[in-house]
């Protein structure tokens, strides 16, 4: 971690590593900006970019799954009317989950809705989304798509009858005493913390305190595939309940046992489990010296988290790899070894606090 700032792959992070429910290290290094050169610390909080996919939107889907009132296989058309006659009309919410519905990666968005009037914006949007072509039949492929959970954000606040940031907030982190873990408003003054800056963006200028996804911060801020803030502490502990449920264990009384390993157990046939990613390629971001049977995810600012569902290593970096600049990509490289390197101090018992 030490070299990795040095090196440039990134200008400060926390790590947090823990076997077992215990934390072996949970440290800061670097500086949440190059332009003041403030110290990270371990209540930084970071942008987690497309954490919000397996750490809000999942969850929220979990419980409302949880409460029968929706399903895997229910088709979109039932759950939004909007999309009735439409092409993905008869995609479900697994093929949503799992980033088989055939609608395109992604799409600049924010180009047009940042000229719109802030009112104006979702119902354009939703109207796009609602009749965008696939780009393949439902449950042919795999194409990771911010698409895909901009629609699952808009379904929570349909079914739910509360905005996804205001759903997560009061039935899942608050029970739980899950915090800081938050989305910012476009709108509104961010919440006082300690930001993680990251990028000097062209449009926005350095962003600290707002989130980085520029579809997301056009959108208000509030959205299913970006827009959470945390600490790393507190995915940790979302993840260490989420997990508890998923073993049975009673501390992850908020969740149902059943919908948790719904979520977390990947099929056989190489898909991708419901909200989350496994590890995949030649050269899996997680290393390989995580199981087969592990979920996690990446964010395009520089987060990550991975979680051994058989042995119990979790390792949660947060960074601000995209400061000043997105065209940073040393982190690729760099992922693979650190995991590497933290599973062989977690099985030597390696303690760091």
């Amino acid at each position: 971690m030490v070299d990795a700032v040095a090196g440039g792959v990134f200008p400060g992070a926390v790590l947090l590593a823990a076997r077992g429910g215990a934390v072996a290290c949970h440290r800061a290094y670097g500086v949440t900006d190059l332009g003041t050169g403030r110290r990270v610390t371990v209540d930084t909080v970071f942008d987690l970019a497309s954490l919000t996919k397996p750490l809000a939107t999942a969850p929220a889907l979990m419980r409302l799954m949880a409460e029968d009132r929706l399903a895997p296989d229910t088709p979109l058309a039932q759950l939004l009317p909007d999309f009735e006659g439409g092409p993905a009309a008869r995609v479900t919410v697994d093929q949503l989950l799992r980033h088989t519905s055939g609608l395109p990666a992604w799409e600049p968005y924010f180009e047009h809705l940042r000229q719109m009037p802030i009112a104006e914006r979702w119902p354009w949007l939703k109207h796009r989304l609602s009749r965008t072509p696939l780009e393949a039949p439902p449950g042919s492929q795999t194409v990771y798509s911010d698409l895909n959970f901009m629609i699952l954000g808009w379904m929570v606040e349909a079914v739910a009858g509360l905005r996804l940031d205001r759903f997560v907030a009061q039935r899942i982190y608050q029970p739980v005493e899950i915090a800081p873990l938050f989305f910012i408003e476009t709108a509104l003054p961010a919440p006082r913390a300690a930001y993680a800056a990251t990028e000097r963006c062209p449009w926005r200028g350095l962003l600290r305190g707002r989130v980085h996804d520029d579809n997301c911060y056009a959108l208000g801020g509030v959205c299913g595939h970006a827009g959470l803030f945390g600490t790393a502490a507190a995915v940790h502990r979302l993840l260490t309940v989420l997990l508890a449920a998923y073993l049975d264990e009673g501390a992850g009384g908020e969740f149902s046992p059943r919908w948790v390993r719904a979520f977390f157990d990947a099929p056989s046939d190489g898909r991708r489990p419901l909200g989350f990613d496994r590890p995949s390629g030649p050269t899996p971001a997680c290393g390989s010296r995580f199981s087969r049977r592990t979920v996690g995810h990446l964010g395009f600012t520089g987060v990550s988290f991975w979680m051994d569902l058989d042995h119990g290593h979790l390792v949660i970096l947060l960074t601000n790899r995209v400061h000043p600049t997105r065209r940073n990509e040393s982190i690729r490289a760099f992922r693979p070894r650190l995991h590497d390197a933290v599973v062989e101090g977690l099985e030597a018992d390696i303690s760091l606090v």
